[in-house]
């Protein structure tokens, strides 16, 4: 006698579907181009994770090392004397030593890189992004940070970011389908910046206005991809929040434009000549032979940044959010014209010892001051919401005169407030800032750095990571 047969049960029939989908993705994935698809976007996945988690890090240290500071000289200021001639020499000291490419800003180097990234005979960006100039920047700038410097890890974080893409990419093996290391590279500061700023649009403005003049649609699906998961990762870690808050803010009058007008005009200019000086202090260091020598000038760097900042206070010291919140928030913000000289010789001292740091965050805080120091003198103290706008133009017609990107800079400030109800004053200050400081000098810092880096580099580089550094950089 036969038996009947057993019904497949319920999760049987939903096993056996699964499966049958499964193989149906499986072959699908073999036979057509989305095997490729989903592999040439790997890597842009993996290195954005990567940033985020390595700039979160970053910027967690960087803020405590500058609180810690901060601490150290409320209780005493004379510890400046002590604290400063140690950080700018060891920053200064491990640069020289380790890895001459990790000084500076980062965003030369990263621009630098972009430009030879397109040599087919060989790579020669690794002279620019490589893991131990990433180990590098990160300490050389800490310690700086540490002993008080006026310094940011904005720009540190963006060749941090163009060293994390780099390395994926050198480690993809021969069989994965071709992926460009120029476009790795250009998307890695997006999600660099995206990740230090918590600024998404600002990264995806600064990759298609300072990194690369290439069309979009060449880019766009990595970059917006890389900004999307380095900004959620860090986001996740640190969770939402904005660089700075939400400042109060008038409406603004066609009157009151001509007051953005004067700022804007005095911040480019003031952006400009902080350049200049910057590069002028750079070339002078360049000139001189052997390592003592720039030791003595880190030094010498170090003690007139400590006499400026026990004259003037704790302005003069750290990343410079600490006057951000106090020109946006404080019942009685500072205004004087002694802050506006403070932030501005202070970050040149720091950024030209020779060590790492970036100018993006310290650049802000000097617009802020003068647009405080502006306000105050034309009477608007008493003004809270319209003080607060021209400290926020101040920001970005002076971070534009720095870096001659001006929707960049509008874009940033604007995400950093979450103020939209002032994006046509921002872009506005950032344009007048641009052309201000395009009558000074018709390039901007990085531009001129980078031209210095690419024409100091041998004929010969070989370009990759473990090779010897070349003179001091």
């Amino acid at each position: 006698m036969s038996s009947t047969p057993k019904k497949p049960s319920l999760a049987d029939r939903s096993q056996a579907t699964f499966s049958g989908w499964m193989e149906q993705l499986r072959r699908w994935l073999i036979h057509t181009r989305a095997k490729d698809f989903i592999l040439l976007a790997l890597p842009y996945q993996i290195s954005a994770v990567l940033t985020a988690l390595v700039a979160v890090g970053y910027t967690w240290t960087f803020n405590w090392l500058g609180h810690r500071n901060a601490d150290l000289l409320g209780h005493d200021p004379r510890w400046i004397f002590l604290t400063a001639p140690i950080g700018f020499l060891l920053s200064w000291w491990l640069v020289f030593r380790f890895a001459p490419m990790a000084g500076g800003s980062g965003i030369p180097q990263l621009m630098a890189a972009v430009e030879v990234a397109t040599d087919k005979k060989r790579d020669r960006s690794g002279r620019f992004l490589n893991l131990r100039i990433l180990l590098v920047k990160i300490l050389s700038s800490m310690t700086m940070i540490a002993g008080g410097g006026a310094i940011g890890r904005e720009g540190p974080t963006l060749q941090i970011a163009g060293s994390i893409y780099r390395t994926v990419h050198r480690l993809l093996p021969p069989f994965w389908p071709k992926v460009s290391r120029r476009i790795m590279m250009i998307t890695g500061g997006a999600a660099g910046l995206s990740a230090a700023f918590n600024t998404p649009l600002g990264g995806i403005v600064f990759a298609v206005e300072e990194l690369t003049k290439t069309h979009m649609a060449q880019f766009r699906t990595a970059v917006l991809t890389a900004v999307i998961l380095s900004g959620m990762t860090a986001q996740w870690l640190l969770g939402p929040y904005l660089m700075l808050g939400y400042p109060t803010l008038a409406p603004a009058s066609m009157s009151f434009m001509y007051k953005i007008l004067l700022l804007s005009a005095i911040a480019g200019v003031a952006g400009a000549l902080f350049c200049r000086g910057l590069f002028i202090l750079d070339k002078l260091r360049r000139t001189m032979s052997g390592q003592w020598f720039h030791a003595g000038f880190a030094l010498a760097c170090a003690f007139l940044f400590a006499t400026m900042a026990y004259m003037f206070g704790n302005v003069a010291t750290g990343s410079g959010h600490a006057v951000l919140q106090d020109q946006l928030f404080a019942d009685a913000p500072d205004s004087s014209g002694s802050n506006v000289f403070a932030r501005l010789l202070g970050s040149l001292l720091s950024a030209s010892a020779g060590g790492a740091g970036g100018i993006f965050a310290p650049a802000l805080a000097s617009g802020a001051a003068i647009g405080g120091w502006l306000a105050d003198t034309l009477g608007l103290a008493d003004s809270r919401g319209q003080y607060n706008l021209l400290v926020l133009a101040g920001m970005a017609a002076f971070l534009t005169g720095v870096t001659r990107s001006p929707f960049t800079s509008a874009i940033l400030v604007l995400e950093m407030t979450d103020r939209h109800s002032a994006i046509f004053q921002l872009m506005y200050a950032s344009i007048v800032g641009y052309l201000i400081a395009y009558v000074v000098d018709r390039k901007s810092f990085y531009e001129r750095m980078k031209e210095r880096l690419l024409k100091a580099m041998p004929d010969e580089e070989v370009g990759v990571a473990g090779s010897p550094p070349g003179p001091q950089e």
